[in-house]
């Protein structure tokens, strides 16, 4: 079951599309990858999600991705007399220790590693950045602020600071028990929320090992200054608007996810964009047009995917919600100027065999009008450098590992296949045959069409990238 578009759908489960026959009609209307949110829902209810969509995996002869997403640190204020206050901008508010209930005057922060952070000067940012304050003075177990912008505070409501990094783990006791638990039943991503520095990930990496790849939910200003760094030890980046939207003044979000996007592809690493896409479907059967629009936006910048959140996880709309950005994505791709588009943004290669095969498989799919792009990968590697390329037609992935063919769910352009592909003893025309066959019964070529072949010699082995070739199906 082919797709007719190459940008993906990563859309979450939750309380209105957790049963059998819902996952299929997303699976149907386009979801790629499944993402199952470990701040809502029992160690149960994702076991049995996973079970549904491993069964829907082998319904559709399709591999099918699951991303589970950690939960991370939660810094919350604590508890008020009246369950709020009403904040005036300009007036004084303390941050403390205390267990005592909170005012207008002050509130409980039970926090010590943020006291240990603030210096004169920091903003401490409230719900969502709806109240916002600046540090005036601080000590190690209180601050006091004056209020910048004013509002409506409540029990436990979220905190953030967004110029300052937390000497905390960003990973949690809950966190270590869900990734044990999710470990062992088999996921395929693991996205890491709240990564401040390249250590966070290195701290995710010695648990995970090569059992999952890393997702780093870029959310803080302090990860994006480190994105670089950042790259070279995760596996693929998602923009969590959300988070990034409070932490970073809003008009600058629209050119940090830009930015994110071009370094991601430039590094050949799967690339999400996430949160508030199709919002308004929640509660509406059409999205608003700034919405589609978004979406839009976010696949001819050339994004691997695009994520819904409460739409299918929560929403009156799930199935629906994932119809829409189907359509809008084959939209945007049907539009003559896309390709165009994406070249203009293509990376420079690096000085590798790999890298020059794979810019070469870009260049010989254009000009033959191939059907499709067929790469052979244990690892998933050669696929990735392929997708980097953009190219005009479809890839087809072959790997012998279903493992690897589930992470390639989330890769721009790619369709995975899991084959007992060739070994080192195999021959050339083998090999070659096989692609085409597979090719053919996969609905991606046909008769008198041309796919263009990458792989390593000798067969079988990791990293060896060095063969390509024009193969024309009977």
């Amino acid at each position: 079951m082919r797709r007719n578009r190459k940008a993906k759908i990563v859309a979450t489960l939750g309380p209105v599309s957790s049963d059998r026959a819902v996952i299929r009609d997303l699976f149907d209307n386009g979801v790629d990858v499944f993402r199952l949110n470990f701040s809502h829902g029992t160690h149960e209810d994702h076991k049995q999600r996973l079970e549904f969509i491993r069964e829907l995996e082998l319904e559709v002869g399709r591999p099918v991705g699951v991303l589970m997403d950690i939960q991370g640190p939660k810094l919350r204020l604590g508890k008020f007399r009246d369950d709020k206050a009403n904040l005036k901008k300009g007036r004084k508010f303390r941050l403390d220790m205390s267990d005592e209930l909170g005012g207008k005057r002050r509130a409980s922060l039970p926090h010590p590693e943020i006291f240990a952070a603030l210096k004169p000067g920091s903003e401490v940012v409230i719900d969502d950045g709806r109240v916002r304050l600046e540090v005036v003075d601080c000590g190690v177990d209180h601050a006091e602020t004056r209020v910048v912008v004013g509002g409506v505070v409540s029990n436990n409501k979220g905190v953030n600071v967004p110029d300052v990094i937390l000497p905390i783990s960003v990973l949690t006791e809950k966190d270590k028990r869900d990734l044990a638990y999710g470990l062992k039943l088999g996921f395929d991503w693991v996205a890491q929320s709240f990564v401040q520095q390249p250590a966070d990930v290195m701290e995710l990496r010695e648990i995970v090992g090569d059992k999952a790849k890393i997702m780093v939910k870029l959310e803080k200003p302090s990860a994006l200054e480190k994105l670089d760094d950042i790259l070279k030890i995760c596996d693929g980046i998602m923009v969590a608007r959300g988070d990034l939207g409070v932490e970073l003044p809003p008009q600058q979000v629209p050119v940090a996810q830009k930015k994110i996007i071009r370094r991601c592809r430039g590094a050949g690493k799967p690339v999400v964009v996430a949160t508030h896409m199709l919002e308004s479907m929640v509660t509406n059967p059409v999205p608003t047009r700034a919405e589609a629009s978004d979406v839009a936006t976010a696949i001819y910048d050339g994004a691997d995917a695009v994520m819904l959140s409460a739409e299918s996880a929560a929403g009156e709309y799930p199935v629906r919600s994932v119809k829409m950005m189907n359509d809008i994505i084959e939209e945007v791709e049907d539009d003559p100027a896309y390709p165009a588009i994406l070249d203009s943004q293509r990376p420079q290669p690096d000085n590798t065999t790999a890298d020059a095969i794979c810019n070469g498989l870009q260049s010989i799919t254009n000009i033959l009008s191939s059907a499709a792009t067929v790469t052979y990968t244990a690892s998933g590697s050669t696929t990735l450098r392929a997708a980097r390329e953009r190219p005009h037609a479809p890839i087809l992935s072959l790997t012998p590992l279903v493992q690897t063919a589930r992470h390639l769910s989330i890769a721009w352009g790619v369709h995975a296949v899991a084959v007992d592909v060739a070994n080192e003893a195999a021959e050339v025309d083998d090999v070659i045959n096989e692609a085409k066959a597979i090719a053919v019964r996969e609905r991606f070529a046909g008769s008198g069409e041309a796919i263009v072949i990458a792989a390593g010699l000798p067969f079988g082995t990791s990293g060896t990238t060095n063969l390509i070739h024009v193969a024309w199906i009977d």
